[in-house]
C-alpha cells in the first residue's frame, strides 16, 4: 500500500492522525511526519502497522487487486522490544492494530503471543526450559491430587485471555487456575492465581518489564520468573503491591496462594537436571 493510498483511504475512514496513532500506536509525531509528506520512507514496521488498520480487502478505497494477499504480521522480538521506546514500536499502555482473528488467523507453526494489540514472538523451548516447567508442574499437580479443591496447574501451551478482552492472549509457561469458570471452549478467559516464567535470552525482558505490570493489573495474585543462569526464583506476591521473594535454587519456596501449604524444594529440581544447568 503506497503513502498515496493510505492518505485516500484515512479520508474515507474519516480518521485523524491522532486516531491512528492511538489505534496503531505509532507515536503521533510519526503519523504527522508521514501524512504530512516529511517522511517519504517510513519503516517497514511502521507500514505493516498502518496497513493493518486502513487495509480492508473488500474495500475498493485500498486500490489493490481481490487476490493481494493480507499484509503479514508486525511480530515484535525482544532485541527490538516495546519497552526500548523504539520510535516505530508501540509504547506502555498504547493498543496496536491486532485482535483475537488475527491471532487465530497466524499459521500454526509460528508461536507468537498478543499483548495489547500487538504480536511478541515466542521462540521455541530449549531443554533446560522444559525441564524446569515439568518439574514444577509436576510438584503443583502432586499438590492438587493429594489435596482436591478447585485449583488445577496447567503447563504451556494454553491460552490465556488475561484481560478478558480480544487484545491480549498470552501462554504463560505454567500457571494455577482455582476458578473454573474461567475455563471456556479450551482457553482461559481471564487471570490465572498463579503465573510462573521461565526466562530465557528471548523472552527475558518481556517477562520482566511488560508482562509483570500487565499480570498485576489483570490481578494475577503471584507471579515467579525462573533464572535458571542466575539459579533463582523471583517470587512477586501482586496481592502485596509488588512484595518481593528470592529464592535460590537449594531452597524451599512456598506457593503463596496457598498460604505456604505447599512447598517445593528446589534441591530436588537442581539435582534432577543438573547435567541441564551445567550446559548452559
Amino acid at each position: 500500500m503506497t503513502i498515496e493510498e493510505m492518505k485516500q483511504r484515512k479520508r474515507e475512514l474519516g480518521y485523524t492522525n491522532q486516531t491512528i496513532s492511538e489505534r496503531t500506536g505509532i507515536p503521533l509525531s510519526t503519523v504527522q511526519k508521514i501524512f504530512s509528506g516529511v517522511t517519504f520512507s517510513p519503516r517497514e514496521a511502521t507500514i505493516r502497522a498502518l496497513e493493518g488498520l486502513l487495509i480492508k480487502p473488500s474495500d475498493p478505497g485500498t486500490h489493490q487487486p481481490s487476490s493481494r494477499k493480507p499484509p503479514s504480521p508486525m511480530i515484535i522480538r525482544d532485541e527490538q522490544a516495546a519497552y526500548d521506546q523504539h520510535p516505530s514500536l508501540p509504547q506502555f499502555g498504547q493498543i496496536g492494530p491486532y485482535r483475537l482473528e488475527d491471532y487465530h488467523a497466524l499459521p500454526d507453526e509460528q508461536r507468537v503471543e498478543l499483548i495489547d494489540g500487538y504480536f511478541y514472538d515466542m521462540a521455541s523451548p530449549t531443554g533446560i526450559h522444559q525441564a524446569v516447567c515439568g518439574f514444577l508442574h509436576a510438584r503443583l499437580l502432586d499438590f492438587v491430587t493429594r489435596n482436591k479443591g478447585n485449583c488445577y496447574p496447567f503447563i504451556a501451551p494454553l491460552d490465556v485471555q488475561l484481560d478478558a478482552d480480544d487484545k491480549t492472549v498470552v501462554q504463560p509457561d505454567v500457571l494455577v487456575l482455582c476458578d473454573r469458570d474461567k475455563l471456556r471452549n479450551g482457553r482461559i478467559f481471564g487471570a490465572p492465581d498463579l503465573i510462573i516464567e521461565v526466562l530465557s535470552p528471548s523472552t527475558r525482558r518481556k517477562d520482566l518489564f511488560l508482562k509483570l505490570p500487565k499480570y498485576h493489573v489483570a490481578v494475577v495474585r503471584e507471579y515467579w520468573m525462573v533464572d535458571t543462569k542466575k539459579r533463582v526464583i523471583i517470587q512477586y506476591d501482586l496481592q502485596d503491591e509488588y512484595a518481593i521473594s528470592i529464592y535460590g535454587f537449594d531452597a524451599e519456596i512456598p506457593v503463596l496462594i496457598w498460604d505456604g501449604r505447599c512447598r517445593i524444594n528446589l534441591r530436588e529440581m537442581t539435582d534432577s537436571i543438573s547435567f541441564l544447568l551445567d550446559r548452559q
